[in-house]
């Protein structure tokens, strides 16, 4: 649709069948707002249904019966991958030519290290904490090393960003993918391990959450809206980077990149746990 100049206005207000020529233009509009609506909601679906798929991996869904050396062979491999988060966002926000997607990208980034002046933690200081109450010594800490898998997971996620950035819709292949690798399915994944977790940051006499990794990443990382009612005054991650994300899909399209990417982003998590299968070979360094 053409903006209206004013010859345009004097043409149509001249009619003589006594109709108003902006009706069909606003009729337009209108199914043209259903039809986004609607896509927006079979997207939801499409998304929601990754999302149980994810919670339901084995290793997830049954996270309270896995034996407390695996369990914490888990948590070990699953900060070298919380490690790779930063120099994620940051090829990424390189790829990036979208203004409004680097600025969302970039405040997320800094989010990371809260305190210029370095007199607070930056958030994997918050996951060594929290690892240390869990009962992670030191000498684990240094002692782990990244399995082939681990390894796995995290150069393909560098190589899945960078195919991304190459492509005729990157900003939306980019965002897309922050937002569900990083974000939403981080939440998903936090929230199973809560289960597990969460008595031994809340257990103690008056119920304070002790919690400064696991917790608060659970929750401002969630998906809370659903992409056809987010918008930028949404609070978490997730949704921050939904309302860009759907603006991109509103002008240019590209249904079949979105579904590739989130597709691709929920194997590279569950490639992650496969490794902690009961059927898996044993857990090795390499």
């Amino acid at each position: 649709m053409h903006d209206l100049d004013s010859a345009d206005v004097t043409d149509g207000t001249d009619r003589t069948d006594g109709t108003d020529p902006t009706d069909g233009t606003d009729a337009t509009a209108e199914t043209e707002e259903m039809d986004e609506k609607t896509g927006l909601h079979a997207l939801d679906g499409f998304e929601n249904a990754l999302i149980e798929r994810f919670q339901e991996h084995p290793v997830l869904a049954d996270i309270n019966r896995l034996p407390d050396e695996d369990f914490t062979a888990l948590l070990l491999q699953r900060r070298f991958v919380s490690l790779a988060f930063t120099p994620s966002y940051d090829l990424a926000i390189d790829l990036l030519g979208d203004e409004e997607g680097l600025r969302i990208a970039r405040i997320i980034l800094r989010e990371e290290y809260p305190d210029p002046h370095g007199h607070a933690p930056s958030h994997r200081e918050d996951m060594t904490h929290d690892l240390r109450r869990l009962g992670v010594s030191r000498q684990d800490l240094a002692a782990s090393r990244p399995t082939a898998a681990t390894r796995r997971a995290i150069t393909e996620t560098l190589e899945l960003i960078a195919d991304a950035g190459g492509r005729a819709d990157a900003d939306l292949r980019l965002l897309t993918f922050l937002r569900f690798w990083g974000e939403v399915l981080v939440s998903v994944e936090y929230g199973r391990l809560w289960e597990r977790i969460g008595p031994l940051f809340t257990g103690e006499p008056g119920g304070r959450n002790h919690s400064r990794f696991y917790h608060p990443h659970l929750v401002h990382d969630a998906k809370t809206h659903s992409l056809a009612t987010v918008s930028m005054l949404s609070d978490t991650h997730s949704d921050r980077l939904a309302a860009r994300v759907t603006e991109l899909l509103s002008r240019t399209g590209g249904v079949a990149g979105f579904k590739e990417t989130e597709e691709q982003a929920l194997r590279l998590k569950a490639g992650f746990y496969d490794q902690f299968l009961p059927t898996s070979a044993p857990v090795t360094a390499v």
